[in-house]
């Protein structure tokens, strides 16, 4: 598929249904954290494709495409372009197309989440979804990946067909980073507005959807301000409209397709430096 790199602004530089520093130095890509750790930091520019055939040619210090759908190859060759990759993975609903589908046993599955063949998991059984889970960062990890975007990560506020807390919530999302550290891998947290103060220092990254539209941009503000990317996107705006709010929160945004296909307008006009 062709690349079609858009500048969405030229002054500066959860997959989920819908529901709702001008003028700074250009981040860098590869940063560690004390664990060792990548830590990317906030105004990178990025790529997320999670359909079609993956365009390897976008120049960009980070991509985020599907972990199941790519392998060690596809990661190998984005790392010899320069960029880091992170691993998208659903870890609060099953899919039905996954590989691993039939080991998530009746009694987890809840409510359809608005996508074909995806419905809520009962996030309060850890002791079901840690080992699948596990075995699914594990697959991230050996295929090279840096980072795991793990999406449906707000079921608490979603009608999943189980009576989840927030506090149920905290506890999953949690545990979700606390495997992928474990695995040596980032892990970007994926919307859930309400709990970014409680989870943020659990988390390397967030990952947002549409909060430009929704007017919710200033509560990722906890992560630029930890020195933490943000990557955003928005569907229903144009890049035009969010693009100079964005680089004035150092957000890393987008505007996007709703099939995430390789197509992108980027608020950045510059590439970010590589170290």
């Amino acid at each position: 598929m062709v690349s079609l790199l858009l500048s969405g602004c030229t002054s500066g530089a959860s997959r989920q249904a819908p529901d709702g520093r001008s003028g700074a130095a250009a981040p860098t890509s590869t940063a560690s954290s004390p664990a060792g750790r990548w830590q990317p930091r906030p105004g990178l520019d990025w790529q997320w494709q999670l359909s079609g055939r993956l365009d390897a040619t976008v120049d960009v210090p980070v991509y985020d495409i599907d972990g199941f759908d790519h392998g060690a190859a596809a990661v190998a060759g984005l790392h010899d372009r320069g960029s880091k990759v992170i691993c998208y993975l659903s870890t609060g609903a099953h899919e039905d197309f996954r590989p691993d589908a039939d080991a998530f046993p009746a009694s987890v599955l809840g409510k359809g989440n608005g996508w074909e063949g995806e419905r809520w998991l009962d996030v309060r059984r850890t002791d079901v979804l840690e080992p699948l889970m596990e075995n699914r960062i594990a697959m991230c990890a050996k295929k090279g990946f840096d980072a795991v975007e793990p999406d449906n990560m707000d079921g608490y506020r979603n009608d999943t067909g189980f009576p989840l807390t927030a506090a149920d919530q905290l506890a999953y999302n949690r545990l979700i980073a606390r495997v992928a550290h474990r695995h040596g891998l980032a892990v970007g947290l994926k919307n859930d507005l309400d709990q970014i103060p409680a989870l943020e220092p659990d988390f390397d990254f967030a990952v947002n959807e549409q909060c430009a539209q929704y007017e919710e941009c200033d509560e990722l503000v906890p992560f630029v301000e930890a020195d933490k990317a943000v990557f955003h996107v928005e569907y229903e705006l144009p890049a035009a409209a969010f693009c100079a709010r964005s680089r004035a929160l150092r957000l890393s945004s987008l505007e996007k397709k709703y099939e995430l296909g390789a197509w992108r307008k980027s608020c950045a006009t510059t590439g970010p430096a590589r170290t």
